[in-house]
Parts: structure tokens; sequence; C-alpha cells
């Protein structure tokens, strides 16, 4: 195994008596909540996008009236206009309630577990990885 520790910048060096799997868990763990953040930004991406479809609706409602076309432009607006996504809820609530009941409560679990093992240091796994990767002396490789 390359020993990369002592080529690493203090704010990635792994802590005296942290084992190679303990800095692949905390890696694993890492890439699940970079998912997550992902998710979360399609999340938002739903919101929005639905939130801009809701206020198109007003032109679609108002050039149904100007075509004459009164009880389509009703249905449209009464129907469609403002309505929950799901039952009870509009985008931003659900995305209330993912943060409140999984993205959170994960993303502290996240950081406890990176303080209790890696001594609250980021991405042990990732610089480890930068390292063994890296072409010594070549001016893009730099530490």
């Amino acid at each position: 195994m390359v020993q990369v520790n002592e080529t690493l910048d203090d704010a990635h060096q792994v802590p005296d008596g942290v084992s190679e799997k303990t800095v692949a868990a905390l890696g694993a763990l890492s890439k699940a909540l970079e998912t997550t953040e992902r998710a979360r930004g399609h999340l938002y991406g739903f919101h929005q996008l639905t939130g801009t479809a809701d206020f198109e609706l007003d032109d679609a409602v108002r050039l149904l009236r100007e075509a004459g076309h009164e009880s389509q432009a009703r249905l449209v607006e009464q129907e469609v206009l403002g309505r929950n996504v799901i039952p009870g809820h509009w985008t931003f609530q659900i995305i209330e309630a993912y943060n409140d009941t999984y993205y959170r409560p994960f993303a502290g679990i996240e950081q406890d577990i990176v303080a209790q093992l890696g001594q609250g240091r980021d991405h042990l796994y990732e610089a480890r990885l930068k390292e063994r990767r890296r072409t010594p002396e070549h001016p893009d490789h730099t530490l």
C-alpha cells in the first residue's frame, strides 16, 4: 500500500489510530450524503419547475379567455391553478418535510460520525485517493 498520509495537508491527515477501513467507511458515508444532496437538488428543481408551470397557467387562462373559451379557462383556473401536488401539500411543504424528516438528520449524523471517527476531518478518503492518483512533479497534479 502506498503511504500517503505524510504528503497530505494538515486538514486531510488521517488521525493516528484511524484504520483504512474506517477511512473507507467515512468515504462511503460521505458519498451517500453527496447523493442525498443531489436528490435534494432535484427536489428543489421539481419545486421551481412546478411553480413556474403554475405561473405559466396565467397566460394559458388569459389566452383561452381571449380566444373565447371561457369555460375551459375557468376549468384550468379552478382545477389546476394553485392545486396541491400531493394531497394537502404544495412543493415547498414537500421540501420542508424532506429536510426535517430525512436530510437534516442524515447530515447531522454524518457530521457527528466524522467528528467521532475522523476528528472532524472531511474527505479523508478522497484526499488519499487524490494523492495516490497524482503524478509527482506534474504541474497539474500539485498538492
